[in-house]
């Protein structure tokens, strides 16, 4: 698998795609997860993307299980120095059976607590990137900001990132940071895929941020900063009639996306799936695509939108599909 650096040019080398664990010990059972996870490093990959409260939907779950497997996976194939661990805090509920409504948040307290448990679970002694998973707007953003660079200071932490605010907030937090001399934010992670949302309507998925306009005008003119997007295969939509889409890709724009990536993947001899990812890979700029499987199976057809290259005339036909984007018309 190819590698970028992320985080900036001296960044760490992370290969093109992620691997996202959430559903590891919750919906893919520990032998299951543990297969994806050892095929994932045979075929180089190295950035596993999990979080302090996958998946507490679950019925039965709590929030530690993703860790816990992945701690468990790394810990028996004696791998950590090998991979690079991208972990969240600010969004476990610390009421059982609630949701994001009691989310712990990022206050000093939270987060120093959050940090500990995380590197418990994962079994390691440094996270590689951690994330704030949502805004949190009732503590100052020097309080957080602070403990984060703490947690770097201390060779805890690796790199900064932010997940689910806007761009503005984004800037703000950078801002921030760098007028205290403190670690920045240099990862913004947004929800982002082929097909194009509504902004008016909300997703089910409760807090989840999709990249704008403004996000990917604003990475692009910052060199040290890496996006990486989540749900970029939208839970199997493009290819299963067992997976609706939701409310919010209810527009004239859908039909007519969906039809051409299915039209091109059927010219190049790919899954829609795989032009889905390609189309991605060759954004600009470009984001680090967070991919999840239940299965080595969707994975090893993951793998093989990494070598697939769009001609300029298929990208054209794909950007031009359905017209402007909904948050453009």
């Amino acid at each position: 698998m190819r590698r970028r650096n992320i985080g900036g040019p001296s960044g760490p080398s992370a290969g093109l795609l992620s691997l996202g664990a959430m559903p590891f010990g919750s919906l893919v059972d520990e032998a299951t997860s543990f297969a994806i996870l050892d095929r994932f490093r045979e075929a180089g990959g190295n950035l596993i993307d999990t979080a302090n409260n996958y998946a507490f939907w679950i019925p039965g779950c709590t929030g530690d299980e993703s860790e816990t497997v992945v701690g468990r996976w790394m810990e028996s194939r004696g791998v950590r120095d090998e991979m690079l661990i991208s972990t969240k805090a600010g969004a476990r509920p610390t009421v059982p059976g609630t949701g994001l409504e009691t989310a712990e948040g990022l206050s000093d307290a939270v987060i120093r607590s959050a940090a500990q448990d995380s590197l418990r679970r994962l079994r390691t002694d440094r996270i590689d990137v951690y994330w704030t998973h949502i805004e949190d707007r009732s503590v100052p953003l020097e309080e957080t900001l602070g403990t984060l660079d703490a947690l770097v200071r201390h060779g805890q932490v690796r790199l900064l990132g932010s997940s689910n605010q806007p761009a503005w907030r984004m800037e703000q937090a950078r801002a921030t940071s760098r007028s205290h001399g403190w670690t920045p934010y240099t990862c913004v992670q947004q929800r982002y895929s082929y097909l194009q949302p509504r902004f008016d309507v909300a997703f089910p998925e409760s807090g989840h941020v999709h990249v704008t306009a403004e996000l990917l005008d604003y990475v692009r003119n910052e060199p040290d900063l890496t996006l990486t997007t989540y749900s970029t295969l939208l839970s199997g939509a493009y290819t299963r009639a067992d997976k609706p889409l939701s409310a919010a890709y209810e527009h004239p724009g859908t039909p007519a996306r969906l039809a051409a990536v299915r039209e091109v993947a059927a010219e190049v001899g790919a899954t829609p799936n795989q032009v889905v990812l390609a189309w991605l890979l060759g954004g600009d700029p470009q984001p680090l695509p967070v991919v999840g499987v239940s299965s080595v199976a969707q994975l090893d057809e993951v793998l093989g939108g990494l070598d697939l290259k769009l001609e300029p005339e298929l990208r054209t036909r794909l950007d031009r599909a359905g017209g402007p984007p909904p948050q453009d018309a």
